[in-house]
């Protein structure tokens, strides 16, 4: 299954609207950049680890970190989607990159 930032937003705008606040959100956005600072920490030798599976922690806490981004942008009325495109785009200009997100996303749908 794969999940649109359209649909994440929707799904936590309706899990925190009402109740949560963007600075308690972005307090957990926080606490789970420290999260993967350590895991990173860990992966070049920096920290001990007991953990086995680094690679999973990483993405679990990637995976932390994006929803209470998404979080704060969908609690807020805020279009990611639209955003992340423009961004995108302006930023490949910018850089004159060959090809720019929705560009290439286009040519994915094509393939």
């Amino acid at each position: 299954m794969n999940i649109t930032v359209e649909a994440l937003q929707a799904y936590l705008s309706d899990r925190y609207s009402g109740w949560a606040n963007e600075q308690g959100l972005f307090m957990k956005l926080v606490e789970e950049t420290g999260e993967v600072a350590e895991v990173l920490n860990k992966r070049a030798g920096r920290k001990s680890s007991e953990e086995s599976n680094l690679q999973e922690e990483l993405g679990t806490e990637l995976a932390d970190m994006l929803h209470y981004i998404v979080a704060i942008a969908a609690i807020n009325g805020i279009d990611l989607n639209d955003i992340i495109l423009r961004k995108d785009r302006a930023a490949s200009l910018k850089y004159h990159h060959k090809v720019n997100l929705e560009t290439f996303l286009l040519n994915r749908r094509d393939a």
